[in-house]
């Protein structure tokens, strides 16, 4: 890539950011060359206005429009630059994967940086939470899908802590339950309960 910046260069750039959905490689010191680029054709423009002849106000009125097609260009490619930036740090949250960002200019290594800091803190505080607490349902959900075994006490039994530590009881004689299968046979062996 040549580092002297002109109209077709940047129009180069642009046509190859719109043709790859990757972002492509630009130099490191683009944008100050960009900006070097600018002020010269911005002080051509200047030069031309404070002479007055009819050529010069032609000359004038063309080096203008090569500096407003020139900023529409810059514009487009900065957008499309943009929204792959974007793109690369929703992918990085989503993944927890970091981009190698060798391609990026330190500018939009910042802006992305910045953009995959706030995704990923938003992970944190809205969807981690919810993950959680489906994760909280689900073993509640699976406990109580135990296999259950039905159960009559043959004596009152006082609360106790089951072998899977949720709290059962207390029970009176002759009362029926349902308990986990394991805390269950517990109570037959030890002549608490029988089986139903």
């Amino acid at each position: 890539m040549v580092s002297i910046i002109t109209y077709e260069t940047l129009y180069d750039l642009l046509r190859r950011e719109k043709v790859n959905p990757e972002l492509q490689k630009i130099e490191k010191d683009f944008l100050q060359n960009l900006k070097k680029y600018l002020e010269s054709k911005q002080s051509i423009l200047e030069s031309q206005q404070s002479k007055s002849s009819i050529f010069s106000k032609k000359e004038s009125e063309m080096t203008l429009k090569q500096i407003e097609n020139t900023r529409r260009v810059i514009k487009e490619l900065y957008e499309r630059r943009e929204a792959k930036i974007i793109s690369l740090a929703l992918s990085s949250s989503k993944t927890k994967e970091k981009y190698d960002a060798h391609i990026l200019l330190s500018e939009e290594l910042n802006l992305y940086e910045a953009i995959r800091n706030i995704l990923n803190q938003s992970r944190q505080e809205i969807l981690e939470p919810l993950f959680l607490q489906e994760t909280q349902e689900a073993k509640a959900i699976k406990s109580d899908n135990k296999a259950l075994k039905q159960i009559k006490f043959l004596n009152p039994v006082p609360q106790f802590v089951g072998t899977d530590l949720n709290h059962y009881g207390p029970f009176e004689e002759e009362y029926i339950a349902s308990l986990p299968e394991d805390v269950a046979s517990l109570l037959i062996k030890s002549k608490r309960a029988e089986e139903i």
